[in-house]
């Protein structure tokens, strides 16, 4: 019986086919996944692109946001094709029935469909009514309205709007008033509250939401070193239970007002205010600034510990100390005389 033979011409072609084939079978299946609708949880999905995000990690978002992307075949085509130089930041939303492909045009043309603000973790509401007049995009209602007011349209007990709004990013249509974000940032905040307070240390010497706000907001301001909030909070909580003052310069620094110049001085230490808490034990009356969640979390489950002192070492870090003289050694090793005590 005869053996099959196979030229050698004929096998330069099934060489040669064989890739090209299965090159098209996995472009045909890449086109397919690409022009596919995609399988939403909702009607629409809004996300923000912020300025220089890679598409890695615009991938991971729309994952994160309920969408079903492959990051690293997204990351892989775009690259091929020169969209992931293109990418546009800004605020996006994406229907039922749209596929991949429409989003990657959408989002390489800038098709933005909604704007965004940012409140920043540790602003003030000064601060915040500032970013909110700064956008061009925003109606704004809220010139002339005292705090008072506001609060009534918020629809809060609070007699303060300090630390009631959540730091986030929030998007909006073209023409949304200011009151409207800022209701949204309040719920936004008043919901963390709860949902942390819910989770508080058993003996924590706080009474109320409203106070685990109050130590949040000066954790939020005293540390931007995520490791330390816990160990921070500690500290006050320590002062606290013991009604010893917490002794911390950003709650003299909110007391000032727009009179702090940025130079802190001995004579601002010793001037009574609500907020000094130098001059007088406990919690100040209101927050100092707006808390992050990761502060809100620390100030309700501190870390257990005999630190009464931190002071800076000068590199985003703290020294922590159990005694006077331990932490008057610690200011003069890392503060050469100018520390103040904490």
């Amino acid at each position: 019986m005869q053996k099959p033979h196979f030229s050698k011409k004929r096998l330069i072609t099934i060489v040669i086919l064989v890739p090209l084939l299965l090159a098209g079978i996995v472009a045909a299946g890449a086109l397919y996944w690409l022009r596919a609708p995609l399988s939403l949880s909702a009607d629409k999905v809004d996300f923000v692109i912020d300025e220089g995000s890679s598409l890695r990690s615009i991938a991971r978002q729309l994952q994160e946001a309920g969408i079903p992307v492959y990051p690293d075949a997204l990351v892989a085509f775009a690259r091929i094709t020169g969209a992931d130089r293109k990418v546009k930041a800004g605020g996006y939303e994406i229907v039922r029935g749209d596929s991949l492909w429409t989003v990657l045009n959408r989002l390489t043309r800038g098709d933005v469909t909604q704007r965004d603000v940012t409140f920043i973790e540790g602003w003030n509401y000064r601060q915040i009514r500032a970013a909110l007049r700064r956008h061009p995009d925003i109606r704004q209602t809220l010139d002339g309205v005292d705090d008072t007011t506001l609060l009534t349209l918020l629809g809060t007990s609070a007699t303060h709007p300090e630390g009631l709004f959540f730091p986030d990013t929030y998007l909006f249509s073209v023409g949304s008033s200011d009151i409207d974000i800022l209701r949204r940032a309040y719920r936004a905040q008043a919901h963390e509250l709860e949902e942390v307070w819910n989770k508080r240390s058993a003996d924590l010497p706080l009474k109320t939401p409203y106070e685990a706000l109050i130590l949040a907001s000066i954790i939020e301001k005293e540390t931007g070193h995520e490791a330390e909030r816990d160990r921070i909070s500690g500290v006050f909580v320590n002062r606290l239970r013991i009604g010893m003052p917490l002794q911390t310069d950003p709650t003299v620094i909110y007391g000032l007002g727009e009179s702090f110049d940025g130079n802190l001085r001995r004579r601002d230490l010793q001037a009574d205010t609500a907020w000094n808490t130098y001059t007088r034990r406990g919690l100040p009356p209101t927050p100092i600034s707006n808390p992050g969640r990761a502060s809100l979390m620390a100030a309700v489950l501190p870390e257990p510990h005999r630190y009464l002192y931190f002071v800076s070492r000068g590199n985003g870090t703290s020294a922590f100390s159990s005694s006077l003289d331990e932490h008057n050694r610690a200011v003069g090793t890392y503060q050469l005389g100018r520390g103040q005590k904490k």
